[in-house]
């Protein structure tokens, strides 16, 4: 592996895993082109992964520290008996709706190889599915709810939604932000939680794929994992504020028509190589 393609995967996965167009099919697709093999592609996807993840904490640090502390404060709470439900602050209150949306994720996670063994028909529907989500998404108005209002119900739609982004093809960024819109959650907030929530997800991801590299043997290009780690997370970040600008801006729809015309094409490259 060059440092020319980690530099490009990075990119591509610092751009797809927050823009909401899917970055495991954008990655895997890169990988097949250029003939990678599948633990070399795997080794470098872990290293990806972990350079979003530091793109997330970078740019929701405020947020991530404030619940860290309110964690730290809901324990000693616990045991001394101080723990109410009632009154709970905003802080307490999100983090208490994402362990539940996070929850929901724990017994499809288990069976994720039955999601990622799919036909390119329906990988073309998965994008068709992401496209019209975030076409809808883009539509909901007066949303009102900030993080001290979400609601049991709105964790466990959200928590619904990024089950189905297990699916290649179907975003988890656009899938959980279009599952907060409509949930009534106002901009800011559903990109927030949307994007806290995806910590233990790529987590998760970096996990399991870590596994599969340990059951191989691969000897590890150094300055490309380095600078393919770097770039990601520089992508990363840059990837956040956009996502978040274009919400607020009402110009979701832009990636909805993208992955539009990604489903177009996936269907008729599969119609053409029949």
């Amino acid at each position: 592996m060059s440092v020319f393609d980690a530099i490009i995967q990075a990119i591509i996965q610092g751009l797809t895993e927050f823009l909401p167009v899917s970055s495991s099919g954008h990655l895997r697709l890169y990988q097949a082109l250029t003939g990678q093999s599948v633990e070399e592609g795997t080794f470098l996807l872990v290293i990806l992964h972990l350079g979003t993840l530091v793109a997330v904490f970078i740019a929701f640090w405020s947020t991530i520290w404030a619940l860290i502390k309110e964690c730290g404060a809901l324990i000693k709470d616990l045991f001394t008996g101080k723990f109410k439900w009632s009154g709970m602050n905003p802080d307490r209150r999100m983090i208490f709706m994402l362990l539940i949306s996070l929850v929901l994720l724990i017994p499809f996670y288990l069976i994720k190889d039955i999601f990622e063994n799919i036909t390119l028909p329906i990988l073309a529907l998965c994008f068709l599915y992401t496209s019209v989500i975030l076409f809808f998404a883009n539509r909901v108005k007066n949303n009102q709810k900030k993080a001290g209002d979400i609601s049991l119900r709105d964790a466990i739609i959200i928590g619904l939604f990024q089950c189905v982004a297990l699916f290649p093809g179907v975003s988890r960024s656009g899938s959980t932000i279009s599952g907060g819109l409509f949930s009534g959650l106002d901009k800011e907030t559903a990109v927030r939680y949307s994007f806290v929530l995806g910590i233990p997800a790529i987590l998760g991801g970096c996990l399991s794929e870590l596994i599969d590299v340990m059951n191989g043997t691969l000897q590890v290009a150094v300055l490309p994992t380095v600078i393919g780690f770097v770039t990601a997370a520089v992508v990363g970040i840059l990837a956040i504020k956009m996502v978040d600008w274009l919400v607020k801006s009402s110009r979701f729809h832009i990636f909805s028509v993208y992955t539009l015309l990604v489903s177009v094409f996936t269907f008729g490259y599969w119609l053409f190589t029949r």
